[in-house]
């Protein structure tokens, strides 16, 4: 694919804008194994996104790759259901272009999950974590080369990336539903090899408390579009170096899968607490 332009963006929203019904103010991005959240949806439609102009293909197992809308909780909202990643080949830009999408159509709040390794040995799998904050340790970044105005700031400001009034309100969420919900740093890696125990030892180090290959790009964009962004892990495995067990992908998916039901009821309960639609 060749540079992707704000024309690109204003025809591919263009294009949705006579399929999807108007006035979604949040989008949420689904990660590995947490798909069905999509089937909450009342009112749903969806599309395919080798349907939609420019948006890139997913090709990694549990990733539908299509766009969803619908009510969930009562409120609006577009989700993507499963996302490219780095390691795929995509580029940084094909990446965050379907959420620059779900920008240009009006979003003001982004949801974004992800499956995510644990680095702090007192996690389990099936934990849920509030990302309150993240190492870009890929090595890419999805603003290089983009120098239309349009796009936003060239050097947006990421010292509260993951908004903190949004954060506050997961974690009262959390309590008030019984669910546990661990805070932490999450650390963004090209992949898809996972850590080796060395690698686990440093990226701990590093002050991270998960690992994961997506959402990284993503927030970045968001933040240069002006999004408030809410950041939500899945702990899938637990990295111990000193005696790490193997991990495969089928056993990240099936955890991800039996955690899904708490992320739901999560999720749904922020999008009740929100202010009314259009006063996000």
């Amino acid at each position: 694919m060749n540079h992707l332009t704000w024309a690109d963006l204003e025809e591919a929203a263009a294009f949705l804008r006579t399929k999807i019904p108007a006035g979604s103010d949040v989008g949420i991005i689904l990660g590995t194994g947490l798909g069905g959240l999509a089937g909450r949806l009342k009112k749903a439609g969806a599309l395919a996104y080798d349907q939609i102009p420019f948006f890139p293909r997913s090709t990694v197992e549990s990733h539908q790759g299509q766009l969803t809308w619908g009510r969930l909780a009562g409120r609006q909202v577009l989700v993507l259901q499963g996302r490219c990643h780095l390691y795929e080949g995509y580029r940084p830009q094909e990446i965050v272009f379907p959420l620059r999408v779900l920008a240009a159509l009006g979003i003001k709040i982004l949801v974004v999950s992800n499956a995510a390794g644990g680095l702090d040995p007192l996690y389990r799998p099936g934990d849920l974590m509030l990302i309150t904050d993240h190492i870009n340790f890929t090595g890419e970044n999805p603003l290089v080369g983009l120098r239309e105005e349009e796009w936003g700031l060239r050097f947006p400001d990421m010292s509260a990336a993951y908004d903190p009034a949004l954060q506050e309100l997961a974690a009262e969420v959390a309590l008030q539903e019984g669910i546990r919900l661990r805070q932490g740093v999450y650390v963004g890696v090209k992949g898809p090899s996972l850590e080796t125990p060395a690698e686990t030892r440093f990226l701990k180090g590093m002050g991270a408390q998960a690992v994961g290959m997506s959402t990284i790009m993503e927030v970045i964009a968001a933040v240069q579009c002006g999004l408030r962004v809410l950041g939500l892990s899945v702990i899938t495995n637990v990295n111990r170096p000193d005696c790490q067990e193997p991990a495969s992908l089928a056993a990240i998916i099936e955890t991800a899968c039996k955690a899904e039901p708490r992320l739901i009821a999560l999720v749904e309960g922020i999008l009740k607490g929100l202010p009314s639609e259009g006063k996000v």
